[in-house]
């Protein structure tokens, strides 16, 4: 029994698609490294925009507790400034008592206010509830409805907070009007 076979003949076609295999397998392994690389060059940039924002946050946190530091020290000086201008008021005669009061009560207003500790005085002025602490309530048509009639104590601000809000009398409109 003679089985002929055909002649051995060298394939091109399987070396061609082991060749294409290969390359497609190098383009799906290089396809998967372009997308790590994106992936890791967006992991970076997220990471320097929150790297960013946190020295921005910090930056603002420490300059909020450098302006407010000293807003506890400064809250205590508030009764001794209020003693000076009580103080004040009862020597009424000029003379060296009150010469020494008023230039203690100059020296240390002014420190402060060099501190951005400000008072806030608000006679006359519209009632401000942010600012201002309403003790009562006075009927009167002088003038008009919510107006601040009497300070019986300043209030102070430190930068643009307030440390202790003005006590105040406020007007509103007479019983009947």
């Amino acid at each position: 029994m003679n089985h002929s076979h055909p002649p051995d003949e060298f394939d091109d076609n399987g070396a061609d698609s082991a060749a294409d295999a290969a390359m497609n397998a190098a383009e799906q392994e290089l396809g998967a490294l372009e997308q790590q690389i994106a992936a890791a060059q967006e992991e970076v940039l997220r990471t320097r925009a929150e790297m960013d924002n946190l020295r921005k946050r910090l930056a603002r946190e420490t300059e909020t507790i450098r302006r407010y530091a000293g807003e506890r020290i400064l809250a205590d000086l508030l009764p001794v400034i209020d003693s000076l201008e009580q103080g004040l008021t009862i020597v009424g005669d000029p003379g060296p008592a009150r010469e020494g009061l008023e230039l203690t009560y100059k020296q240390l207003t002014g420190t402060l206010e060099r501190h951005a500790l400000l008072p806030i005085d608000p006679a006359g002025l519209a009632f401000d509830p942010a600012e201002h602490q309403a003790i009562s309530l006075q009927p009167t048509d002088a003038h008009p409805e919510n107006t601040v009639l009497t300070v019986l104590q300043k209030g102070y601000r430190l930068h643009d907070r307030v440390l202790r809000p003005a006590m105040v009398i406020v007007s509103k409109a007479p019983e009947g009007a």
